[in-house]
C-alpha cells in the first residue's frame, strides 16, 4: 500500500522503467540517465510544473493546468536528462531534468524553441566551423535538492552527451525571475559590459520584444553586487565559460526576463571540464 502510494506522486517512476536503460553516472542514492519511455517525460514534466508554475508563478494553459504538467510540442523531439533520486525502499522519482535538443534533430522538425526569442542565425551560420549546436532548456531542480550532488549530476550528464554527439557550442534561454526588466537593471548590464558574446555567437533577442540590456554604463555597476544578484544557473554557466546574446526577452508567461546564453565547449575551463567531465559511474 505505502509503494502504491509513493508511485501515485507525480514525479515517481515504476522501477521497471527504469532497467530498461542503464544510468550515465551514479552517486548516492542519485542517478542521471536519459529517459525512455513517456512515463519519465511525464514524471520530468510534473516536476517543470511544479517548479515553474507552482513555484515561481508562470502561467499554465488549461490542458497544463488539467495534466499539472508543463507540456509544449518540443517535449517530442528532445531528449530528457533526469537526475533520479531511488530513495530508501525502491521508490525512485525524477527530482532533477535538463531537455537537450541537438541541431540535427531541430533542423528535421521545427527548428531551435529558442528562435522564438532569439535571432539564431549568426549562431547557425559558423555552426558548419564551430561544430554542432545544443540546444538547452527547462532546467530545473526540487528544491530539497538543490545542492552540490544534483548539479553536479546534471553537468556531468552534459558532458556525456557532450561527447557522444560531438558538441561544439551549447545554447539556450536562462532566466530573472519577474518580467520587469527595470527590477534586473544592473544585472543585465553587468551581463553585458562583462560577458557580451562575440558578434559570430551573439543571437539577438526578436525586436517585438528586445529589452535593451546596457541600461547602466560600465563604470556605474557595482560589479561584486550584480554578480552576487545572479540565479545560480546563470552563475554556473558563466564559471564555465558562458557568454550573452544581445537584448532581454520578456517572457509573460513563465514571469521571467531571459538572456541568452552560449558556451563553446573548448571554452569550458579545465577545472569544470575535470569536475564535471565523463569520467566512470560511481
Amino acid at each position: 500500500m505505502f509503494m502504491g502510494l509513493a508511485l501515485s506522486l507525480p514525479t515517481a517512476i515504476a522501477p521497471h522503467l527504469l532497467s530498461q536503460a542503464p544510468f550515465i553516472h551514479r552517486t548516492g542514492q542519485l542517478d542521471v540517465r536519459l529517459a525512455v519511455s513517456d512515463e519519465e517525460i511525464a514524471a520530468a514534466q510534473a516536476l517543470r510544473y511544479q517548479i515553474f508554475y507552482d513555484e515561481m508563478g508562470a502561467r499554465p494553459t488549461a490542458a497544463m493546468q488539467r495534466e499539472r504538467r508543463d507540456i509544449d510540442d518540443y517535449d517530442a523531439i528532445c531528449d530528457h536528462l533526469l537526475v533520479i533520486d531511488h530513495g530508501p525502499g525502491g521508490r525512485p522519482h525524477v527530482v532533477g531534468t535538463y531537455r537537450l535538443l541537438r541541431q540535427d534533430v531541430a533542423a528535421a522538425h521545427r527548428g531551435f524553441y529558442s528562435a522564438s526569442e532569439y535571432d539564431l542565425s549568426s549562431l547557425i551560420a559558423q555552426s558548419p566551423f564551430g561544430g554542432k549546436l545544443l540546444e538547452l532548456g527547462r532546467s530545473c531542480v526540487a528544491p530539497a535538492w538543490r545542492n552540490n550532488a544534483t548539479i553536479t549530476l546534471l553537468w556531468r550528464g552534459i558532458a556525456s552527451y557532450l561527447d557522444l554527439h560531438g558538441i561544439g557550442h551549447m545554447f539556450g534561454c536562462a532566466s530573472l525571475h519577474g518580467a520587469d526588466p527595470v527590477l534586473h537593471t544592473a544585472e543585465l548590464s553587468y551581463l553585458y559590459h562583462h560577458h557580451l558574446a562575440p558578434p559570430e555567437l551573439r543571437a539577438r533577442a526578436l525586436p517585438e520584444n528586445h529589452v535593451p540590456m546596457d541600461r547602466l554604463p560600465a563604470a556605474s555597476i557595482d560589479t561584486r553586487a550584480a554578480a552576487r544578484a545572479l540565479p545560480p544557473l546563470i552563475k554556473g554557466y558563466l564559471r564555465v565559460g558562458a557568454m550573452i546574446g544581445d537584448g532581454g526577452f520578456v517572457d509573460r508567461q513563465f514571469n521571467t526576463v531571459d538572456v541568452f546564453v552560449v558556451m563553446p565547449v573548448d571554452r569550458i575551463t579545465s577545472r569544470y571540464a575535470a569536475r564535471f567531465g565523463t569520467g566512470d559511474a560511481v
